[in-house]
Formats: structure tokens, sequence, C-alpha cells
């Protein structure tokens, strides 16, 4: 507590002496709690200016545009102030967006529309609008009669609801005559679910509606409602959950695949389970998702686990050796110590974070300069976006060439981006967030670095996150799955559609002949040989 001048003045130069000394403690004491105020005021600056930026990015999440695509050339450049930090960027580095057909317009650029030819192979029906017999004469002299000198069509689309129909089974009975025993009649037809009345197309059917359109249970209830058909929901998860049990060893064979390639991708989301043992119905549990990255045969594993550990990952890779390319997530750390396992980095999540950390700035004021934050995370999002620029150029290439385009092209561009994080790390706070996307740069660069170790390797993973996305946008109708072996079974089924989807083939179409030859198969089968690229479908 700061002391107070005694009022009465001291006559003597001792008495004089001890007033300065006493006036000199209660300066000192009042500039270090001036310095003391001043500190924490810093701190509480910070703070708030570190809010505002968690703010900020929490409203363009909320109201803004969910993409985070970057603006086009045509849109004013990144870097357009004297003061730039490191360097200026070139155009190219700005132009990131990919060659398209525009036209000009008063306001803007507007992409030309092209309707796709609809496909040969629809069945078609010929209506022939043509003139009456009085009008096929020329209308200069009515003697002339008009000859046919061409036609103009066009074709439209015509809907009809779906069909159902019942498959009647009928089996007769033969019997002895005289002996009046020994009935015999034909085997039951095989069913993928014995005892029901689903056959491969329902079942097919009701797993293409929920696990790729995102359709619940519920509302395909009220979808067979509408045509005189009472399948309760219930009905149709208990078939479900059969469905799932019946393409197991067909999953294990997909995930022994994956875990024999040389390259994998490996990405995780949240999965609510109601009832699960040992926690509450509002806990998260985890979908994982794993990619074999194969440009001729890509493959996909989904696995449900209540836990997002690091072992998860370790027991569904076990016995791998490769490249393992993920994100951030710790959880990954692990392979680090792995034999034969090397853990590459994803550029995608490092673009996001610069990405959030520009959103988290927000717009500058009228006739104010860009923040010094503002101005490193545009540059660190320009850099980044350079590097998947210069990606798409030599997209399409052999890994060998893409291996020796990337020693001349990108290994530079990678050494400069390392050089400008480090100078510029120390020049922003370090829990805003820009200073949150530097330090993710930071320690992610060794795993980051590794996409010149061979030319198979994709900058990002986000061929796994581009899968597991059907999932999350299908999340949203049926909120969350009821039981663990509910979970499992979507799993299995997302596996199977997703795999059919990034192999070119009609999900709807693979699951019905994957449950056909599953449900009529009594002798050991072999698995793999009804992946997607293998398995014969019927015309």
């Amino acid at each position: 507590m700061a002391t107070t001048t005694p009022a009465v003045f001291p006559e003597t130069i001792e008495g004089l002496r001890a007033l300065v000394f006493l006036q000199q403690s209660e300066v000192d004491t009042r500039a270090a709690e001036n310095r003391v105020l001043i500190k924490t005021l810093d701190e509480y600056k910070a703070e708030n200016d570190r809010l505002a930026e968690y703010v900020r990015l929490l409203k363009s999440k909320r109201f803004g545009p969910s993409s985070e695509r970057s603006p086009v050339a045509s849109q004013p450049g990144l870097f357009n102030e004297a003061e730039v930090l490191a360097g200026e960027a070139s155009e190219d580095e700005n132009d990131i967006a990919d060659d398209e057909d525009e036209i000009e317009v008063p306001a803007h650029a507007r992409r030309r529309g092209k309707r796709s030819p609809l496909p040969e192979a629809l069945p078609r029906t010929e209506i022939i609008h043509d003139l009456a017999a009085h009008e096929k004469v020329c209308p200069n002299d009515p003697s002339h009669t008009l000859v046919r000198t061409g036609e103009r069509t066009c074709e439209r689309l015509v809907y009809e609801p779906a069909k159902i129909e019942v498959e009647r089974h009928i089996r007769p009975e033969y019997g002895c005559p005289l002996c009046k025993d020994g009935i015999q009649c034909a085997p039951r037809v095989p069913s993928p679910i014995p005892k029901s009345m689903a056959t491969p197309s329902l079942l097919a059917q009701i797993a293409t509606s929920k696990f790729v359109d995102g359709m619940p249970l519920a509302r395909q209830e009220k979808m067979f409602a509408r045509l005189g058909i009472d399948l309760p929901r219930s009905t149709m998860a208990s078939w479900m959950m059969r469905c799932g049990e019946l393409v197991s060893p067909l999953l294990e064979s997909i995930l022994e695949e994956i875990r024999n390639s040389g390259y994998v991708l490996a990405d995780e989301t949240t999965f609510q389970v109601l009832k699960e043992e040992g926690k509450t119905a509002q806990s998260k549990s985890y979908l994982w998702a794993l990619r074999r990255e194969d440009s001729d045969h890509p493959l996909l594993y989904y696995a449900y686990d209540p836990s997002r550990s690091g072992e998860v990952a370790r027991r569904l890779l076990r016995g791998f050796r490769g490249y393992l390319q993920a994100d951030g997530y710790s959880g990954y750390d692990g392979f680090e110590q792995m034999e034969g396992v090397v853990l590459v980095g994803c550029f995608a999540h490092a673009r996001r974070k610069f990405d959030e950390a520009m959103r988290g700035q927000g717009k500058p004021k009228k006739g104010r300069q860009k923040s010094d934050k503002k101005r490193i995370a545009d540059q660190g999002l320009a850099k980044i976006n350079a590097l998947f620029k210069i990606e798409r150029r030599y997209r399409g290439v052999s890994p060998e060439e893409r291996y020796r385009l990337r020693q001349e092209k990108l290994r530079p561009k990678l050494i400069a981006l390392r050089q400008w994080s480090l100078e510029v790390k120390d020049r922003v706070p370090p829990k805003g967030l820009t200073g949150k996307a530097l330090t993710y740069l930071d320690n992610q660069w060794p795993k980051l670095f590794r996409v010149l170790d061979d030319g198979r390797l994709e900058l990002s993973t986000n061929a796994v996150e581009r899968a597991i996305r059907p999932f999350v946008i299908g999340r949203k109708g049926w909120l969350f799955a009821d039981t663990p072996r509910g979970a499992t079974a979507s799993a299995r089924l997302y596996s199977l559609v997703e795999t059919a989807k990034a192999n070119g083939i009609e999900p709807f179409a693979y699951l019905k002949q994957v449950f056909t030859l599953l449900a009529a198969t009594e002798e050991p089968i072999d698995y793999a040989e009804l992946l997607p690229w293998r398995i014969t479908l019927p015309d």
C-alpha cells in the first residue's frame, strides 16, 4: 500500500532526507503498480483481440460461404499494398482458379451453361408433331406442295413413380399316392435374409436411399406408405443390420487389400450412438475412414469405434507398410515409431488454418490498412494455393513423371514457404488464429515436406475427406445410430457404396448383385471377386 506525505514539513536535514526517501518509495510503489496494471491491460487487450478473431471466424462459418476457395484472378489481388512483409506474390500465384468457359455480362462473369445429352441407353418414345394436310402447301403458291427437308427435335425426360411388384414363388409338392409318404418339392429360393420378404433389389434400394441419398428410414417408411406398402422403419433397420452382417467377410477382404497397399489416406469424424455401454447418449463416438489411394481401383473402408484413440487406427492398419497420409491429429503420431510406415502431412489442413485466420481478421475498415496478422494470413493462404496450382498443371501424369516435376517445380516453392514461415512466425501472437496457423505449419513441416518423396503422394487428404462427406451429410438427416450394432452395419454399407462410387459403379446395381450372390452362396466364396471392378453386373 502506498505511503502518505506527513502534514508537518521537517525542519532538519535528516528529516528532509527521510521525507525524500519516503516519497521516492511512494513513487517506486506507484510505478510498480502502474506496470502491473499496464501488463494486465495488455493481457486483456490481447485476449480481447483473440476472442474477437474467434467471434468473426464463427460468424463467417455460420453466415458466410462454407467454401474455402480463394478469389479468382479477375478479382483484386491479395497483395496490393506497398508494405508486403515477405515479397510480392506473382500474378501466377494469385491465379488459383481453373480455367473456365466464361462470358462477360455487365456486372460480373458468368459461366456458360451446357446441358449434357441424355443417356443413349434410356428407352425413347417418339412423338411426331406433323402439319395437317392443308398446311403442307407453299404460302406463295398454293399449287405447290411442301416436301420434307429435315426435322427439329428436342428430348424431354419423363418420370414415372417407383414400381413395386410382388414376386410370388410357388414350389409344387409331390408325393407317392400309394405310400402316402416322402413329400418332395424344390429347394427354398435363396434370400439375403432368410424367412424375410426382402429381395436383393429391395434391400439395395433401402441401403442406397439411406447411405447414398441420405434419406432416413422414417422418410422411407412414408415413401413406401404412399405406394400402399406398410414397411415399418424398425423392420428396415433390422434388415440393414442383417445386411451389414452379411457383407462382413467382404469388408474383411477390403481391409486386407488396404493393409497390403503401399499408400493409405486416413480420417475420422464424430458419430453419435445412443445405446452404448458406459457412455451417455450425448457422448461422441467416431467413424474412421481409410482409403487405398489407387488411381485405377481405390478402396474405401469405414469402421465404427467409441474411441478416437490412435490405437484404433493402429489396430485397423495392423501389418501395414508404406505411406500413411493424415491430418495433424496427434492420434496418428504413433505410426512414426512403427517400422516401415512413413507419416505424410496434409497441405489442405495447413491451408485451412490460414483461411480461418483470414476470416477471423474480418474485412479492414475503410481507409485503414490491413493488420500485420491479416497480411500474413493472406500470404500464407496464397503461398499454399500456389502449391495446389502447380500440382494441377501436371495432374494425370505417371508417378515417376510427377516425382521428377515436383523436384523441379514444387521443391523451390516448399523451401520458400518454409523460409517465409520462420521469418514471420514471431511477428504475430502465438495464441491468435494467424499464430496458430504458423505453429501448425511449423509442427507439421517434416510430414508435409515428405510429399516430395514419392510421385504417388497427394498434397492433401481431400480424397478421403470427400469420401467421408456423404456420411456427414447423411448424419444431418438421420442424426444418430441407436446401437453399436447398427453403427457397425452402417459403416460396412457405407464402405461398399463409397467404394462403388469411387470406381464408377452405380451403387444400387452393385449392392443388388452383391446381396444376390451372397444369398445364393452355400460354398466358400472368393470375396475378392466381389470387389466393384471384378464383379459382373447383369445387363
